[in-house]
């Protein structure tokens, strides 16, 4: 999830309502496609081959096959719903950021980083 965040510069949201559809190769580049943001703007935004490479390492090890890419988990490593809301991006960021030595980072950090 945070390297969706850092390396394709997404919103809380747009994570959130990231689908195993989204992720298409087009041109010979992986790219999220037709995803809808801000103000229901609907972009195509290009995945860096890191980015890929740990979005299958997830959805590998957590049989995603189809639907919402990130979902709730319970402690018990029970899934707990079909889709992830952004606060709960938010709360998952908190304590690796900590970890980090960067406690005050926000999700919409890693939006900026991207950019530059």
């Amino acid at each position: 999830m945070f390297a969706t965040l850092l390396g394709c510069g997404l919103r809380r949201s747009e994570v959130a309502a990231l689908t195993m559809r989204h992720v298409q190769q087009r041109d010979n580049r992986w790219c999220i496609v037709d995803l809808v943001g801000k103000h229901n703007r609907v972009r195509t935004i290009p995945m860096p081959p890191w980015v890929k490479n740990g979005i299958d390492a997830w959805t590998s090890a957590a049989e995603v096959t189809e639907g919402h890419l990130f979902r709730p988990v319970h402690r018990g490593d029970q899934v707990c719903g079909q889709r992830m809301s952004e606060k709960v991006v938010w709360q998952l960021l908190r304590p690796y950021a900590v970890a980090a030595g960067v406690p005050g980072i926000a999700p919409h950090n890693l939006r900026v980083a991207a950019r530059k």
